[in-house]
């Protein structure tokens, strides 16, 4: 008989508890009474009078998925990327030489997760986690261990050059390579300013990575957005909008000097 009503014939038994029901209104009327999960509970306690050839794999199964979520956790590159404070400030003081304003988001963000920026203390280099975003065609690429010394020319070849691009990228980004290459913009947007006034740096394709990053807030990694100038687009290029390029220049200077050389703003 059901255990909950008493009444009709069981049909069900809770993994959990082993009470028996005999319907799904049953079933959660004795889940309400004594709080109970529904979850069969993998390390409970079986005698060796009753342990069964399914208690036996059931076990087995269980050390099965232990095994694959330890064989996972070891796989896992960010769990051996060096997270710690003295690592991240490493990274700061080294971009400031640079006169990069390198900030980083508290541990478990997403960018500070993902970000595999890292600094070759024999070559002296940066080696820039970085991500290319092409809006006309909606595609995004993440790009890791990019040499500073890397001109963007050459960064964006596998994308938009017609001759050496892949043939599958090629063909996502086709209104870029079929666009000429004096009508591609990169930009790259400006950090620490009002929601409702975003403004972009133009960066100098012929110009390695470093020198278009010197005297710029770069929020953990950089994102560049690449567009064509013939494509109407509502990025404003800081310097080309009259109205606002005074007010631009002073907020950008005004959030770099509030703040004491390498200190950046995180959130314990």
């Amino acid at each position: 008989r059901c255990e909950t009503c008493g009444e009709e014939e069981a049909k069900y038994r809770c993994p959990r508890c082993m009470k028996y029901s005999c319907s799904l209104l049953c079933v959660k009327k004795h889940k309400l009474t004594l709080s109970c999960n529904g979850v069969r509970d993998k390390t409970a306690f079986v005698s060796v009078n009753e342990f069964t050839d399914l208690n036996l794999l059931s076990d087995y199964r269980f050390l099965e998925d232990v095994g694959r979520t330890a064989d996972a956790a070891a796989r896992d590159v960010s769990v051996h990327r060096p997270t710690t404070n003295k690592f991240i400030n490493y990274l700061r003081n080294r971009a400031r030489r640079h006169n990069i304003n390198l900030k980083t988001l508290p541990i478990g963000f997403t960018k500070r997760k993902e970000n595999s920026t890292i600094f070759n203390k024999k070559e002296q280099k940066f080696y820039w986690h970085l991500k290319l975003v092409f809006p006309h065609s909606h595609a995004e690429y993440t790009l890791k261990r990019v040499p500073e010394d890397r001109t963007l020319t050459d960064i964006l070849k596998p994308y938009i050059d017609p001759v050496e691009s892949d043939p599958v990228v090629c063909q996502r980004l086709k209104i870029y390579t079929m666009s000429l290459h004096s009508d591609v913009q990169i930009l790259m947007k400006i950090e620490n300013r009002r929601q409702n006034s975003t403004r972009y740096h133009e960066l100098d394709a012929s110009k390695s990575l470093l020198d278009n990053l010197k005297d710029k807030v770069i929020i953990e990694y950089p994102t560049l957005f690449v567009v064509l100038k013939t494509l109407k687009n509502d990025m404003v290029v800081l310097g080309q909008d009259d109205s606002g390029s005074a007010e631009d220049s002073s907020s950008e200077s005004s959030s770099l000097s509030s703040e004491e050389e390498g200190e950046i703003r995180e959130s314990s």
